[in-house]
């Protein structure tokens, strides 16, 4: 196996446990509030503290990709996450288990920061498909986490689910140790006034856009959907429904990669991103039993082209700076993530959850027309050329 595809599989396998770890935080609180005797404000905490880290370091190593040695960042990356999690296994004191979790977010947001930039290169003539691949996996992981912490703790204490994720992350790290990096001589360092120029381009500025409105709507459902449901299901049943809607990412992006390479990127999301308004409108009627999780399934369907056909439209744009607009478009993503399930918490004290949850609506109504707003302004339903783009 060459250094391509070995690279390829070790980087994909990291995003598999990334995505395993991020979607065992939910499932473990309970386990956690039990453990450590806190409060349910101080689990509050968990979430913070995963993604703090996560978004400095990967919009600082994505900004400086050009300059750093990324093999070693890379690995870096992969043994500080690997620690983290055995530290989150072994820690005494819930504080400490922040900080540990605070530095697995950080040492992911290294590797995260540059492994899209590492596939950007080797697979400069097929991007929009392999970061569609590349998310994909990701959904995988996803859909496999809270099952992970499930059978973990039908065996064992939940300190243990931590050091199996772990061991999910060794691959990568041999991978990393071992083998050189091809040539990434093309990705070029970013000077003030080449930042002042990408974020002026109507295809950087598009993709950030839709990026935190893709990252709002997500983070809203990943942080709400279960709990929304709860007022009318058990908890196992209220589980099962963001399980439903993380599942519709698989057959969803294993569609999207074939289409990605036939279709424009912006036709592409308009189509796909549309019926998520619809059926998001139906999911937060009151409505239940199957057409409630029908009508989540399609959201998730929807909403899952956004972060592989995004990512990849702004690097088409300007390919020689794939590091700062990974960085830049993963910020925006977690910005999203971040502070949209928070306005909703605040939305649902004053008004109730069930009115609260109408925020993620606007906020996919917002996303095709934004796409739509993008390819009038760029001119091409397909991602403008550097040189176009800056027109």
């Amino acid at each position: 196996m060459d250094r391509e595809r070995v690279w390829t599989a070790a980087i994909f396998l990291f995003v598999f446990g990334d995505a395993i770890a991020m979607q065992a935080r939910g499932p473990i609180l309970a386990s956690l509030e039990d453990g450590f005797g806190v409060s349910e404000a101080a689990l509050g905490l968990v979430a913070p503290a995963g993604t703090a880290g996560f978004v400095v370091a990967a919009i600082v190593t994505g900004f400086l990709a050009g300059r750093l040695r990324i093999r070693w960042a890379l690995l870096l990356g992969v043994v500080g996450v690997c620690g983290a999690l055995v530290l989150m296994a072994g820690a005494p004191l819930y504080v400490l288990f922040l900080l540990a979790l605070l530095a697995q977010g950080g040492a992911a947001g290294v590797f995260r920061g540059l492994d899209r930039v590492v596939l950007s290169h080797l697979y400069t003539a097929r991007r929009g498909r392999v970061f569609t691949v590349y998310a994909l996996v990701w959904a995988v992981g996803a859909v496999l986490g809270p099952q992970l912490v499930s059978a973990v703790l039908a065996v064992a204490d939940w300190r243990a689910v931590f050091v199996v994720i772990a061991l999910c992350f060794v691959p990568t790290a041999i991978v990393a140790g071992r083998v050189d990096l091809p040539s990434m001589s093309a990705e070029r360092s970013l000077s003030v006034a080449a930042l002042r120029d990408l974020l002026r381009r109507p295809a950087v500025v598009g993709a950030c856009t839709g990026m935190l409105l893709v990252g709002s709507v997500e983070g809203i459902l990943f942080t709400w959907l279960a709990y929304y449901a709860t007022g009318f299901y058990g908890t196992t049943t209220a589980n099962l429904l963001l399980s439903a809607y993380l599942l519709a990412y698989v057959p969803a992006r294993a569609s999207y990669t074939i289409a990605v390479s036939r279709v424009p990127y912006l036709a592409l999301l308009l189509v796909a991103t549309f019926p998520a308004i619809p059926s998001l409108t139906v999911a937060f009627s009151g409505i239940t039993g199957p057409v409630l999780f029908l009508a989540v399934f399609v959201a998730g369907a929807g909403l899952s082209s956004g972060f592989p056909t995004l990512s990849a439209y702004a690097v088409e744009a300007a390919p020689e700076y794939s590091g700062p607009l990974n960085a830049l478009t993963t910020g925006a993503t977690y910005a999203g993530i971040a502070i949209a399930p928070a306005v909703v918490g605040v939305l649902a004290e004053l008004y109730g959850i069930d009115r609260a949850l109408w925020l993620a609506v606007v906020v996919a109504s917002a996303l095709p027309v934004t796409v739509a707003v993008t390819w009038a302004w760029t001119g091409t339903p397909d991602a403008p050329t550097a040189g176009a783009a800056a027109n």
